[in-house]
């Protein structure tokens, strides 16, 4: 069974990955669950003299914790991966995504933010919030799902700045027309039901 690691140089590997999560300010406890591994390998690798054959699975958790591809992780010199150590990656900072890293445990929400990093980063504190009081209730997760929920909060987010830039312009009056309109028509319909 051939699923470690064949390069030689595993343990340069392990040692660039202590490095760079040490340039992310993360302790083993914040990295073992940012990059889904157990404590005992997270040890493994960045504990001095403990390096073992890390496994494909393992560099790929490393890699996708640290915002990198594993190519670059075992080709890019170490001196050229440090800067962007700091570049508001999503896990980096205090930032909405490192919220959702962290606290995210549903499978559905965690398989959703690493299919789609770049939408992720998109996502604000509140509807960080939203997405993380969505996995406490499993039957709201199960009935809409993460991916439509989201799209929902992306229509949500778009909808309002095309409202902002559009209340900035010389048709405010006529949107401000379209939605007293709008709302009378939403208020007379939620009376009628």
């Amino acid at each position: 069974m051939k699923d470690e690691s064949t390069a030689p140089d595993f343990d340069e590997l392990a040692v660039k990955i202590a490095r760079l999560v040490q340039e992310r300010g993360w302790n083993k406890e914040e990295f073992a669950r940012i990059a889904r591994l157990n404590r005992h390998t997270v040890r493994q690798i960045l504990s001095p003299g403990e390096h073992r054959r890390l496994r494909n699975a393992t560099i790929g958790a490393c890699a996708r914790a640290l915002g990198l591809t594993v190519h670059e992780l075992r080709a890019m010199p170490l001196e050229r991966l440090l800067p962007r150590m700091n570049e508001g990656h999503p896990a980096n900072s205090a930032s909405p995504l490192r919220r959702l890293y962290e606290k995210a445990d549903r499978l559905e929400l965690v398989t959703w933010i690493e299919r789609n990093p770049d939408r992720a980063q998109q996502l604000s504190d509140g509807e960080v919030d939203e997405l993380l009081a969505l996995q406490e209730s499993i039957d709201a997760l199960d009935a809409v799902g993460v991916e439509e929920f989201v799209r929902r909060l992306e229509r949500h987010r778009r909808l309002v700045q095309q409202v902002q830039v559009i209340e900035a312009s010389e048709y405010r009056d006529l949107l401000e027309q379209l939605v007293d309109l709008l709302y009378e028509k939403t208020q007379t319909e939620r009376e009628g039901s």
